[in-house]
Formats: structure tokens, sequence, C-alpha cells
């Protein structure tokens, strides 16, 4: 059984700093759980640990493909696993750091919908009806057959999601809605211990939002954001295009919007991200929530390492440290 933790949160909430802290009281190493600084190239707009952060700690699932290729929730459940798997039999504590919930869910249980594989030919069929006559009302309808919870949950619009769902009933006969169920199981490879991080109030995290972002493109990310687009790694098709960091920079370079418009933007779409983020941990009655402020100033993150380090150290090693 690997024994491993897991610092969450909503975007700018301090996460790689305390992953840090902990790690280095721990012997521990941290394992990225971003699903978009698995890309190489894109480093500021992901808010990656710098090369100096990750001189103090070794880091895994960072910089592993390029941008133009394919990676899935079940890719990195098994590839994190592996990683977690070789940091315990080294005798350290694996640490995973991140926002993104479902590569996480993914690791924890193990299981995902994720893990079916794409039927290109069914896809395409299925694509070929939401343009005929009928459309998405008609594909949509198909879902509800088969699948009532899922079609209640995605709506019809989200065509891609549509046939997604109808591709896993497909390929498995199981239902997308009942797979999901069974991923929410815990995996019996691993058990976690998930820290949580928030700020006392929204405006806060907002206020660390809009610096972060501020900083960033001091830092940047225009011409990062430039080197990729000319790269073709922001083609609208690919899945590293949707970062946000990006998309919303692109249209300085594309069709000349003023730098201080997309940067506004960039702060209000990683403030709804943040919320989405909370969403789904708040959905996870097992996580430890810790606030990284009093009275909006930032606590120093030390103490709150140490507010949790004797908890996180009985949780891995029992009563043996």
């Amino acid at each position: 059984m690997i024994k491993a933790i897991a610092i969450v949160g909503p975007t700018a909430v301090g996460k790689t700093a305390f992953a840090i802290a902990l790690s280095e009281k721990l012997c521990a190493e941290i394992i990225s759980c971003d699903s978009m600084q698995i890309y190489r190239g894109m480093d500021i707009g992901t808010a990656k640990a710098t090369a100096d952060e990750r001189a103090k700690i070794p880091h895994h699932m960072l910089d592993i493909i390029n941008p133009d290729e394919k990676y899935s929730a079940a890719d990195y459940a098994s590839d994190a696993l592996a990683c977690a798997r070789d940091i315990t039999e080294r005798g350290r504590v694996p640490v995973f750091c991140g926002g993104t919930g479902l590569y996480l869910d993914a690791v924890r249980t193990g299981r995902h919908a994720d893990t079916c594989p794409n039927d290109p030919e069914y896809a395409a069929s299925l694509f070929k009806i939401a343009e005929g006559e009928g459309g998405i009302d008609t594909l949509h309808a198909m879902l509800a057959e088969v699948d009532a919870e899922s079609a209640e949950k995605i709506h019809k619009n989200n065509v891609k999601r549509v046939v997604r769902a109808l591709e896993i009933h497909h390929a498995t006969g199981i239902a997308k809605s009942e797979l999901d169920k069974k991923s929410r199981e815990r995996c019996e490879d691993i058990d976690m211990l998930i820290i949580g991080l928030d700020a006392s109030s929204r405006e806060i995290l907002y206020q660390r939002i809009d610096r972060r972002v501020d900083k960033m493109i001091e830092s940047g990310l225009l011409e990062e954001t430039r080197a990729l687009y000319d790269r073709g790694y922001l083609a609208p098709e690919l899945t590293a295009a949707q970062a946000i960091g990006y998309k919303e920079i692109l249209p300085h370079i594309t069709d000349g919007v003023s730098l201080d418009a997309c940067a506004l933007e960039l702060k209000t779409a990683s403030r709804r991200y943040a919320k989405r983020q909370l969403t789904w941990f708040r959905a996870n009655p097992t996580v430890e929530w810790i606030i990284t402020d009093e009275k909006g100033e930032p606590i120093d993150t030390a103490v709150l390492v140490s507010s949790v380090i004797d908890k996180i150290k009985k949780f891995i090693y029992g009563d043996k440290k």
C-alpha cells in the first residue's frame, strides 16, 4: 500500500510553496497533478515549479509530452501511480500537488470512464448524426435511451461529451454514469491524505489571482504564448490550446486585442476556474482544509505546514515516528 499526501485547492492559493515546504520536512518528492503542466514549453501560463524550486525537491509528471500529443486521465493515473510506487520503494513519500481534481481522482480510484478506448469510426458516425436531420436532439435522445443519468447531466449542445458518453457505452456495454460511480471507489493500491488549501474569502483569493496574472505577464507570458502559437501548439483542436493562460492572451497575437484587455479576461477566466476547482474538491468530505491567510494577510508557509505535520506523519508512519 502506497501512503501518499495530496495538496489541492484553487489556483494561486499557494499549493506549490506548501508542497515544497512539506516535502522538505518529510523527505518527500512531488508529483504534479495538473493537466496542463504535463506539456513542454507551457511554463509561465501553467505556473510550473521553477528551476530553483525543482532543485530543492524532485518533481515528477512535468514536461512529459509535447502540446500536440494526446494524454488522458487514465494515462496520468497509470504514470503517476508508477511514480508514487517508485518513490515509496526508495523510502520516500509521494506528495501530489495540483488543482486537477479529475487527475487526482483517477489515481485514487484506479478506474475512470476515461480509460475506455476511443472508437474514431463510431464517434465519426455520431458526429454525422449531430450534423444531420434531427441534429443534436436526435443524438441526445440516443444517449438518454442508454444512459438517462448522463443525458440529464450533459447538455445537448455539448456534442463532444454526448458523443463520448455514447462511445463509452458502445465499447463497454456499461453506462458512463455507472462507470463514474465505480470510479469513486478507492483504489486498493494507494491510500491518500488530502490537504486542501483555501483563502479566508473569495475576495482574498481573487486578489491573489490578479497578482499572479500580473506577474505572469511581467515574466513573459506573451512571449511564451507567441512561441507556442508559432509552433502550432495552440491550434483549436488541441487540448493544450484550452489551457487557461494562453487562450486568453492569444487574441492579442492573432487579432490585435489590447494586452490589458486580454489580461483582464485571463483574470476573469482564472476566477471562474478557481470556483470550479473549489466545487470539485469541496464535494470530497475527506479533504482536510487549511485557511492560508488571517484577515487577508498570508500565513507563513512554515507555520501552515507545522499545523498539520503531526497528523501527516501519523498517517504515513503510524506510531513508528
